[in-house]
Order: structure tokens, then C-alpha cells, then sequence
């Protein structure tokens, strides 16, 4: 149970500071959505334009729009999967017979993790994106929701199509969770353990931030197109009968967005994505690793 609490407070802790790279990645990823290059203008060039215009026309607060909605998102993620991953390697089973990390063992567990929490916390992922994406209409891309706030959006979206309606898109969590989850924990686990055998003149905190970044790296570049489709489906209007607008699910997106955009709708918004899940993903195992030594520190 220790695990679970200090792996969403961790999150919770790095999220105040990535947030608003997401931001700026949400919108990236819904600009030009279903439009072939250069038949659209789009306001958002890079990332480093992206944060000047949205600091522009939404002022500076609009960076951390949608914060409610993260902290709630990675506290629920990251409590199941770092949770489940610590849990199993306290434990021993993400070990080989000869005692080193397996990144097989830790990628299944660091999946199985990731699964699990991005089901759970989907409903608050589909209002980070929704709040994320609303902006004055001279910059706005993407679908507008227009919600009031984070309280007001949760009730909104349950009032009009109940608990399915939270879920909406839930099924593009699945590999999103296994692929990003997985991958980050793998790597982290390998180069930590690697690291503590080969480099003993390296602090435990060094090692878990050059461990965490490597984790990150290797993330976003699995991650990213999952993470397109999964921004495309929630943050798409609804009609009455509760389908989406744009794509009647993950499939149906997946083949739109490679016909229409091509490989190159897959990795919209990559470098934000990167730039923010490298400093996330150091953050977030880096505060984990320090509660935990913090907790066995107080036991003495």
C-alpha cells in the first residue's frame, strides 16, 4: 500500500512542473487533425511558438490548464503501476536466475501496471485533454468543449452520457499503457540496475535521474502515436446517440489519420511530448526513489 500512495504522490510532484508541456503537446497533436499538410493554417509552428502563442492570446495561466485534471490522471496511473512494478521487484520476479533485471520481466509488469491505472484514470484523461485543448478561437484547434472547469466538465460529460461517457476511448489506453508503461519501466529498472553494478562512484540519486531519463527517452518515441489517437478520441465532439464526430473508435482513427496526415500525423507533437517525458518521467522515479528512501530512513 506504501507503494501505491508514493508513486501517485511522485507524480503528483513532477506533474506541477510538465504540465505545461502538455499542454502545448495537446495542441500540436489536435492541430491540422484530418487535414492533409498545408491545406490548413495552423497556428502553432513548434513547441517553443506554441508556448508564445498560447502565453499570448490565453495568457500565462492557460499553461497550466487543465492541472486539476493531470494531478487526478497521474496520482491514479502512477499509484497502479509504480505500485505494481516495486511490488513485483521487492519481490523478486522482475529478476533472472542469476540475480540481474530482466527487461522482459520488468516490461511485463511495468505493463500490466499501465494498464491497469490508464483504465482507471481515463475518465480524467479525457478531461485533461478536453480542458487542455479549449483556447480563444484565433488559436483554437481541435474540438471545442468550452467547460467551465474541471468539477463542471466531469458532470457535464456524466449528465449527458453517463459512465460510458467518462470511458469514451477507453480501449486506446490499452496499448498506450502496455507500450508507454512498459517500455519506461523496463528501462528504468535495466539502467538502474546496471548502473548500481557498474558505477559505484554514482550517488543513488544520480542514478536514478540518469535512469529516469533514459526511461523517458525511451518512452515517448513507443508512446507518441498511441498518444495521438488517444488525444484524437477523447477530445472529439459527441453526437446525441454518443458517438464520436470525427472517428467511431480506434481502429476507424488509426486508418484516418494514416490515409488523411500520413506517418507524420502519428508523431504530431513529439517533441513536447519527448521534452516533457524525459523531464517527467527523471522527476517522477527520481521523487519515488526518494520518498521510499525517506520512508525506510523514518522506520529506523
Amino acid at each position: 500500500m506504501d507503494n501505491v500512495l508514493l508513486g501517485g504522490l511522485s507524480s503528483s510532484f513532477a506533474t506541477v512542473f510538465t504540465n505545461p508541456l502538455e499542454v502545448v503537446k495537446t495542441r500540436l497533436q489536435l492541430q491540422g487533425e484530418l487535414a492533409r499538410k498545408g491545406t490548413v493554417t495552423e497556428p502553432y509552428k513548434n513547441f517553443l511558438h506554441g508556448f508564445v502563442q498560447i502565453a499570448k492570446h490565453d495568457g500565462y495561466l492557460a499553461l497550466q490548464r487543465g492541472l486539476s485534471a493531470s494531478l487526478c490522471f497521474q496520482f491514479v496511473l502512477n499509484s497502479c503501476r509504480l505500485g505494481i512494478y516495486t511490488t513485483a521487484y521487492e519481490s523478486g520476479w522482475t529478476r533472472n536466475k542469476d540475480g540481474n533485471v530482466s527487461i522482459i520481466k520488468s516490461a511485463f509488469f511495468g505493463g500490466v501496471g499501465g494498464t491497469i491505472g490508464q483504465g482507471l484514470a481515463s475518465p480524467f484523461f479525457m478531461l485533461r485533454n478536453q480542458l487542455q485543448s479549449a483556447s480563444v478561437d484565433k488559436i483554437a484547434v481541435g474540438y471545442q468543449h468550452r467547460h467551465e472547469g474541471f468539477i463542471q466538465a466531469f458532470r457535464k460529460i456524466y449528465n449527458a452520457h453517463g459512465i460510458t461517457g467518462l470511458y469514451r476511448g477507453v480501449l486506446v489506453t490499452i496499448p498506450r499503457g502496455m507500450m508507454g508503461s512498459g517500455t519506461q519501466i523496463a528501462t528504468f529498472g535495466w539502467t538502474k540496475d546496471f548502473l548500481q553494478r557498474k558505477s559505484s562512484h554514482l550517488d543513488p540519486t544520480t542514478i536514478s535521474f540518469i535512469s529516469g531519463a533514459s526511461a523517458g527517452t525511451a518512452m515517448a518515441i513507443a508512446m507518441n502515436p498511441t498518444d495521438v489517437i488517444a488525444t484524437r478520441l477523447y477530445n472529439q465532439g459527441v453526437c446525441e446517440n454518443g458517438k464520436g464526430i470525427y472517428y467511431s473508435g480506434v481502429i476507424d482513427c488509426f486508418i484516418k489519420i494514416f490515409k488523411i496526415e500520413g506517418v507524420r500525423g502519428f508523431y504530431k507533437g513529439f517533441w513536447p511530448h519527448y521534452i516533457r517525458i524525459g523531464p517527467h518521467s527523471a522527476l517522477v522515479l527520481l521523487f519515488f526513489d526518494e520518498l521510499k528512501a525517506l520512508k525506510e530512513r523514518l522506520k529506523t
